[in-house]
């Protein structure tokens, strides 16, 4: 489908628009100045509310050397300050490496702080080697999230004290001094990879999903499932899963040519992917070339590096294969340095999210119908200047010859 179709259907309410963001880990290479990085990335956000960005994300990570924000809250709140605009985001709060009373009050005082632009994404924490400094099984996490967010979701509700006890926190009496400021509350919002625990756990509470291996091999395959899982689960619970509220999270770098992205990406890509292999659970060729990476990211459609136009094919082809989602978010990475970075994430801004978003149908269309009565509108101008010739010319005779008639007759 081309673009143009696609914004046509928005605009014609046959689909609803997209909203865009940023979700943010964030990913630096280690040992780069750690207080420029978060300058930069500060900066970024201030950059994508300018531009008319949606949401931003910030996640949480404490060892690794390459996610450098220990804390989302404590970035949100320096972000809002420089923000106008842009909602933002826990991506993720890891559950299991805090009390949930915590949680919950540091995002009702975010809430209020920002006047309602803080979401609570949550997830059951991504690094092993950060449970393993915590003390944690890794094989308890996902149970721990729940348990945790089973008790967030009672505090926030607010209708009685939470009484909770389980082996790694206690809950006695517990109320929440504040209210949320938005009505009934912020948006919550579960973390899936590959498994269905995230989408179990998003259905369980009828929580937004957020799938940040969306546009990887394995996580774009399950998408269909994990919407199923969500979506049953969320009838045993008698909850109810909105589409609009899925984000999908995928990794992109655009330039004017597909040449110029190629080069841009030298910057740091083969960087990114070697760092994930070493993390996470994906397919990985330590032998490829930095072409050969690219080549199959954009065959795969796990890293599209390329053009606008290549960036709508990629949204709209997860859009096929989802059925239909709310948000797609960008991984914030330094796939290239940081002013290509700015310029990719505006060129999108330009190029890409006005199809999804049913802007560029009005200003498509007026063009398609003005130049395909182009004659029409051609002869019509011309026949109005030949007019206006005429009666100038028909004008300053006319005038001549009541001078004439004038001089005549003193």
């Amino acid at each position: 489908m081309s673009a143009y179709e696609i914004a046509g259907q928005v605009a014609a309410g046959e689909r609803w628009p997209l909203k865009f963001g940023v979700f943010l880990a964030p990913f630096h290479k280690a040992g780069r100045n750690p207080t420029l990085m978060l300058e930069q990335d500060l900066r970024l956000l201030e950059h994508l509310d300018g531009l008319g960005y949606d949401e931003a994300w910030v996640g949480e990570h404490h060892s690794g050397g390459w996610e450098i924000v220990a804390s989302p809250e404590l970035f949100i709140a320096s972000a809002a300050a420089r923000t106008k605009h842009l909602r933002l985001g826990t991506g993720v709060v890891s559950l299991p490496y805090h009390h949930p009373l915590h949680v919950a009050d540091r995002m009702v005082l975010l809430d209020h702080l920002t006047r309602g632009r803080v979401m609570l994404g949550v997830g059951p924490g991504q690094l092993a080697s950060d449970a393993h400094m915590l003390g944690i099984d890794t094989a308890r996490q996902r149970e721990m999230m729940e348990e945790s967010l089973e008790a967030i979701d009672a505090l926030l509700a607010g209708r009685e004290p939470v009484t909770r006890k389980t082996d790694w926190f206690t809950l006695q009496d517990a109320q929440l001094q504040l209210r949320p400021f938005q009505d009934p509350s912020f948006e919550i919002a579960v973390a899936a990879t590959f498994s269905p625990a995230g989408p179990r756990t998003a259905g369980r509470f009828g929580a937004g999903l957020l799938s940040i291996a969306a546009s990887q091999e394995g996580g774009f395959d399950a998408l269909g499932s994990h919407w199923g899982v969500a979506n049953e689960v969320a009838a045993q619970y008698g909850q109810s899963m909105d589409r609009r509220k899925w984000r999908l999270m995928g990794m992109m770098h655009i330039a004017e040519t597909e040449e110029q992205a190629r080069r841009e990406v030298a910057y740091g890509l083969r960087d990114i992917q070697d760092y994930q292999a070493k993390v996470l659970p994906i397919p990985y060729d330590a032998s490829a070339t930095l072409d050969q990476r690219i080549d199959h990211g954009n065959a795969s459609g796990s890293f599209i590096c390329g053009t606008p136009e290549m960036a709508v094919a990629q949204i709209e082809r997860l859009w096929q294969k989802s059925g239909g989602f709310g948000t797609y978010l960008f991984m914030g990475a330094d796939f290239a340095d940081p002013e290509a970075t700015k310029r990719s994430y505006e060129l999108i801004a330009r190029e890409v999210i006005p199809h999804f978003t049913g802007q560029s149908a009005g200003p498509l269309g007026s063009q398609d119908w003005q130049v395909g009565l182009s004659e029409r509108w051609r002869d019509q101008t011309a026949q109005a200047l030949g007019k206006a010739v005429k009666d100038y010319a028909a004008d300053k005779a006319a005038a001549s010859l009541g001078s004439g008639t004038d001089g005549a007759s003193a």
